[in-house]
This record gives structure tokens, C-alpha cells and sequence, in this order.
């Protein structure tokens, strides 16, 4: 799969709540260019996760549209986004624990999430769950046990698990929480490896400015709008 480009046209989310609505985003506007590695920022509240689930196809935006490449996946049925998320988005949620088998090894937990639904399955090859371990640098840790490896090592784990099935669009939330400074960069490195080497447009949700610096690109939001956008 090649990278994804990902816009989207005045999104906007509203979510009903008890006496009131709360705007979670306010006619954003965005391109994320293909191959680009980018960090959305933001303090808790500021929209960031709602963005991502719509990027995703993981929530209908309220009003205003989304693309993923060329296609509109904001009005698609819901067996229509199934495909969309089974063939060219990774996620990697903020716990890793979330997207791994603990009891598995790496290959096992990459050969898994290269099973998925087979009328979903894409006709191209896969990566061989070795060789891509390889090529993201983590071969080291192809056999061990994802329980007995360092909380670094398996958020690189669930990150390469996330690009299992070459997505076009791979995102990444929160990926560096309670990892100390060295395995912070290694994952900021991975995320940029994976942007570059395996084509994905890579989206990173953080709140760590020193993420953020080390991709291409930063959006920071704030009560549900962009108020700042730049490129490293």
C-alpha cells in the first residue's frame, strides 16, 4: 500500500450530553501530505482524540467531510469502513498491551494481525513477519515473549504490529506515555522509519513537545481548532 494522503473540510464534532452539547471540533481544515510523519498536540480535552477516531473511520464526523485518499470515508457504510480499516489504516493504541497478545512473540503477534478478515485480506503480499521485523530494526526481539520485553520495546512492538498489513495511514496514540527519554526517541525514530521506509502517512497523538519535534510536522489544537501549524 502506498502512503495515503488525508484531508479533511470543515469538520466538525459535537457530542450530546446531559443539558448541553460539548464541540470536541470546530470546522477544522487539514492535508496531511503522503509519506509525512505528523504530531497532533494538544492539552487533554483539546480535540486530538476525536480527531484521529474520524481520520480513522472509527466515529461519523458531526458535519463536514474526510478523506482518505480520494476517497470520502466520512459518509461510507459501515462494511465499507471495515475494508478501509482492514486494508490501508494501522492503529496503535496508548497501551500497548491493547494491540499485542501478551504471551505471544513478535512474529506470532504480527502474523496474527496479518490474518484479518478474509474477504477484507488484500491480494498483495504481505511482508514476511521476519523480515519486517528486520527492516523496522527490532529482529532482536522477534522471539521474545511481548510479556518479558521493556514497556519501549513493546510500544516498538505494537507499532511495527500496527504496520503488519502496510497500511497506507498508520496512527499512533499517545505512543511515548511513560516511557523515559532514550525509549521515547527510539520510538519517535520508528514512527519517522516507518513514515519514510514503508510509505505510511504517520499521525502521532501526544502531548509531549519533544515528539512532536522529532516528526515533520506539528498541529496543535486547542478547545477543537487549530491554532498553530508548523513544519520541523
Amino acid at each position: 500500500m502506498n502512503a495515503q494522503p488525508v484531508r479533511c473540510q470543515q469538520l466538525r464534532h459535537v457530542y450530546q450530553m446531559d443539558g448541553g452539547q460539548l464541540i470536541a471540533l470546530d470546522t477544522i481544515d487539514l492535508t496531511l501530505t503522503p509519506g509525512s510523519s505528523n504530531a497532533i498536540i494538544g492539552p487533554s480535552g483539546s480535540g486530538k482524540s476525536t480527531l484521529v477516531a474520524l481520520l480513522a473511520g472509527l466515529q461519523r464526523p458531526t458535519s463536514g467531510r474526510v478523506y482518505l485518499g480520494e476517497e470520502e470515508i466520512s459518509r461510507l457504510p459501515e462494511t465499507a469502513l471495515l475494508r478501509i480499516r482492514a486494508e490501508q489504516v494501522g492503529v496503535a493504541m496508548q497501551n500497548p498491551s491493547r494491540n499485542l497478545l501478551p504471551y505471544a512473540d513478535a512474529v506470532d503477534n504480527i502474523r496474527f494481525a496479518q490474518r484479518g478478515p478474509r474477504s477484507y485480506r488484500r491480494q498483495t503480499q504481505l511482508p514476511n513477519p521476519e523480515q519486517l521485523l528486520d527492516e523496522l530494526g527490532l529482529a532482536p526481539l522477534a522471539g521474545i515473549p511481548v510479556d518479558r520485553l521493556s514497556g519501549g520495546e513493546r510500544q516498538r512492538i505494537a507499532l511495527a504490529v500496527a504496520a503488519a498489513n502496510r497500511p497506507g495511514v498508520l496512527i499512533a496514540d499517545e505512543p511515548t506515555s511513560q516511557l523515559d527519554a532514550a525509549n521515547r526517541d527510539r520510538v519517535v525514530e520508528l514512527l519517522r522509519h516507518i513514515s519514510t521506509h514503508l510509505a505510511a502517512t504517520v499521525i502521532a497523538v501526544t502531548h509531549d513537545p519533544l515528539v512532536a519535534v522529532g516528526l515533520d510536522r506539528t498541529i496543535q489544537l486547542h478547545e477543537g481548532r487549530i491554532t498553530e501549524d508548523t513544519a520541523a
